[in-house]
């Protein structure tokens, strides 16, 4: 992990009770680190949620803006990619899927397609059409989360669940968050479906897959940095994940999730795809007063393949803990068949991971697919 991957900016004090000294180090890649010393007063911090004394948020970037990234963003992964060893035993022992005893339950799979809510400007609002995509209105914006509308993804079984919001029921889409470049998350079938100067935000290293399919509005971001659509604001987060595409492009664009920060101060923490780990309580310092996160639960077993890259339902829970967020909606599950527990297992055991935690039960936002909620 290097310097630049923990923060884009860091604030160090020193001084008397009246005054103090800030020094702060901005690094830029493939420019080094450059300090700057200043004089500040000795008032008490800005108590707003946009922006904690420390650390502090970045500026806005400029929408659709043109960057130049590393080749490699492999310094930022949390663990080692699996090896020769790790290939070998999973193709020996197979446990790709579930057994026929796991896949009894697909029928009973929560499925409620409903009318998407009305919302106003000031209201939150989010809908699940299945594994990671959303539609979250939030800012008098609709944002779609990770969107794949299609039946089937490359390399995996067909749903198992239908979609549960229909494409003809999103009037317009203002804004399209990406996770990263995996097939269950970037579906090239879905975005044909939208406008080519539909708002697109995605991590570094992207913007280019976008573009050669005429994506005319889209803005690529390193962790910790943020733009705004509307008075929405976007910052993109770190995740334990990788991104892999072709044979040839691992970990050639960057991975995370999106923190969406309403006008009024209203968050939702989209997690996207991630293992558990330190960047959830960095993430909630970060950003205080998550008002729903969005967590994977599924796709984690055997846990010796997957523990790096997918939360289990108790590390879910924990990790809407860290975050410092009054809500958690689960995701990630339901869906897609891409790993070997029993289709049922992930709401069982977050059902069970949230009531021994001693949480609200009411604060467990375990739609069915179709679902939505609206923040009160």
């Amino acid at each position: 992990m290097t310097q630049q991957s923990e923060s884009t900016s860091r604030t160090t004090t020193s001084g008397t009770a009246n005054s103090r000294t800030a020094t702060t180090r901005t690094t830029t890649p493939g420019r080094g680190t450059a300090s700057t010393t200043t004089q500040e007063s000795d008032a008490p911090p800005d108590p707003s949620p946009f922006a904690p004394p420390f650390p502090p948020l970045a500026a806005p970037r400029p929408l659709n803006e043109r960057r130049v990234w590393p080749r490699t963003f492999h310094d930022r992964l949390t663990a080692p990619l699996p090896g020769i060893k790790a290939l070998a035993r999973f193709a020996r022992e197979g446990a790709v899927r579930p057994g026929r005893e796991g896949l009894a339950d697909i029928p009973r799979l929560p499925f409620e397609p409903g009318p998407l809510p009305r919302v106003d400007a000031r209201t939150v609002a989010v809908s699940w059409a299945g594994h990671a995509s959303w539609v979250v209105r939030i800012g008098g914006l609709t944002v779609l989360t990770d969107p794949v509308w299609s039946r089937r993804i490359l390399g995996t079984p067909a749903r198992i669940t239908p979609v549960g919001i229909a494409w003809n029921a999103l009037r317009r889409v203002d804004a399209v968050v990406i996770s990263h470049n995996h097939y269950d998350h970037l579906d090239a079938p879905t975005l044909r479906r939208l406008p080519r100067d539909t708002p697109v935000f995605a991590p570094a290293g992207l913007a280019s897959w976008f573009r050669r399919r005429r994506f005319t509005q889209v803005t690529e971001l390193d962790w910790w940095e943020a733009a705004e659509l509307s008075g929405v604001r976007f910052d993109f987060v770190p995740a334990h994940h990788w991104s892999k595409r072709t044979l040839t492009d691992t970990c050639r664009s960057l991975w995370g999730g999106w923190v969406l920060t309403a006008p009024d101060g209203q968050r939702v923490y989209f997690a996207g795809d991630t293992g558990y780990g330190h960047w959830f309580t960095r993430i909630g310092e970060r950003y205080p007063g998550i008002d729903l996160a969005l967590l994977p639960i599924g796709a984690y077993d055997p846990r010796w393949w997957l523990s790096d890259v997918h939360c289990d339902p108790e590390e879910a829970v924990r990790a809407a803990q860290d975050l410092g967020a009054r809500r958690m909606a689960p995701m990630h599950w339901a869906t897609f068949v891409l790993s070997a527990e029993p289709v049922l297992e992930p709401i069982t055991r977050v059902r069970a991971a949230w009531e021994k935690a001693g949480l609200d039960r009411e604060d467990l936002w375990d739609m069915p697919v179709g679902g939505s909620r609206v923040l009160g």
